[in-house]
């Protein structure tokens, strides 16, 4: 059961009677992302207060009234619920009175992204597709895999040259048929596109696929939910494609028409100096353009975004804002995270913390206000990356002279 009332388009805002088949405005095109429109006054008198009291699935399956499936799957992995930890060390170390960090890296395969696949599973299933393609930079890749191979789907996966191998062994050990394709992202995404059209899979890709969102945005109902429905001031992300803000936006905004929470966060959108159309396209106020795809933080390195209406208006109706940040910021922000609150995340993971710290250097965000950071993604998936961000090991003989030496030295930096 679901309490879909229509789809929209998010460009001509043309209404659609829901249709499984259908993934984008028939008259917009491939640009034309929709919407999906739910009846809240029907999905008041089912999930309230006394819903979730009375409800111990700790999943992100916990909230499937609040999404378009038409059941909760029985087999899928248990995705969802992840840790939100108050940062002690943290919000000490960069200045803050208040800051939580929902560590999204604790999903199945690593990622945030276990939230979309998820979802795309289970439509792919009711679709009855025997086979489920997107193309990724590497986390939805992984996590699509993981997904299909506990449900028993085929996964055909389309990825960058430039991909990590952390995230490449995934695929593999995942079982899936991995397509790693000579140019960037944007290469991977038109071959992924002619693919799926040419042999019928069912697309996964988030950026056309309106229910991927609706996976995505459990995370917002987490943080509000783990938070006794009192979320922070704001809520700070890291933005690729623009799925993923556009998700937690959306969560927001679900709970608050259902009279759960009483404001909707400001949202931080956070891109990298190298790949930020997003933030070029606010500052200089124009329509997004292409951009290189120049950065470490790989999962956020979309020149193209494919989800561009959904982002805009997430940080707009929030009230809030776009930044970006340096390599070095987030290979900071990586050591830092570590070093205070032991939460290891990927470059593009952490690029939502370096944003953070940017935007108190530059007043954009107070030290009063209350602060929630998602770390999207586990730093176990580039560790080459993470090298960098750290320094050498001490390297010895195994002679207990030769160390007491270095120990002192240490102690001297305050070890």
């Amino acid at each position: 059961m679901n309490f879909i009332k229509n789809y929209e388009c998010t460009l001509c805002h043309r209404l659609y009677q829901p249709n499984a088949t259908v993934m984008t405005c028939p008259v917009c095109g491939e640009l034309g992302i929709l919407e999906i429109n739910y009846d809240y006054l029907a999905m008041k008198k089912v999930v309230n207060r006394d819903y979730f009291k009375n409800n111990q699935d700790y999943t992100m399956w916990r909230y499937t009234p609040l999404m378009s499936i038409e059941q909760r799957p029985e087999m899928a992995l248990k995705v969802g619920w992840t840790p939100l930890y108050q940062t002690l060390n943290l919000q000490k170390a960069v200045g803050f009175d208040l800051i939580y960090v929902k560590d999204e890296g604790l999903n199945p395969t690593g990622s945030l992204k276990d939230r979309a696949s998820a979802v795309g599973i289970c439509k792919a299933l009711e679709s009855n597709a025997s086979v489920i393609a997107c193309s990724s930079t590497g986390n939805a890749a992984s996590s699509l895999a993981g997904n299909a191979a506990k449900m028993g789907m085929k996964a055909v996966i389309f990825v960058p040259k430039r991909a990590p191998k952390g995230k490449l062994a995934q695929l593999g050990i995942y079982g899936a048929e991995v397509i790693l394709v000579d140019g960037d992202y944007k290469d991977a995404f038109a071959l992924s596109k002619e693919a799926i059209a040419q042999y019928g899979w069912y697309n996964r890709n988030a950026a056309i696929n309106p229910h991927l969102i609706e996976g995505k945005k459990t995370v917002a109902y987490e943080i509000a939910e783990q938070m006794d429905f009192k979320p922070t001031d704001w809520v700070v992300v890291s933005v690729g494609d623009g799925c993923t803000i556009g998700g937690v936006y959306k969560g927001f905004k679900d709970l608050y028409e259902l009279g759960l929470i009483d404001k909707i966060p400001k949202l931080l959108g956070v891109q990298a100096e190298g790949c930020a159309p997003f933030y070029e396209a606010w500052i200089k106020h124009r329509d997004i353009l292409e951009t290189e795809e120049n950065t470490i933080a790989d999962s956020i390195a979309v020149g193209i975004p494919r989800n561009p209406q959904k982002a805009i208006q997430a940080v707009r109706q929030s009230m809030g804002a776009w930044i970006t940040v340096s390599d070095q910021e987030i290979l900071f922000a990586m050591s830092l995270l570590g070093k205070t609150e032991g939460i290891f995340g990927e470059p593009a993971g952490v690029a939502g913390l370096a944003g953070l710290i940017k935007a108190k250097q530059t007043g954009l965000i107070l030290t009063h206000e209350s602060i929630t950071v998602i770390v999207t993604g586990n730093g176990l998936k580039d560790t080459v990356n993470a090298m960098k961000a750290i320094k050498e090991p001490i390297f010895i003989k195994p002679d207990l002279n030769l160390l007491k030496p270095l120990l002192n030295e240490l102690k001297k930096e305050k070890l």
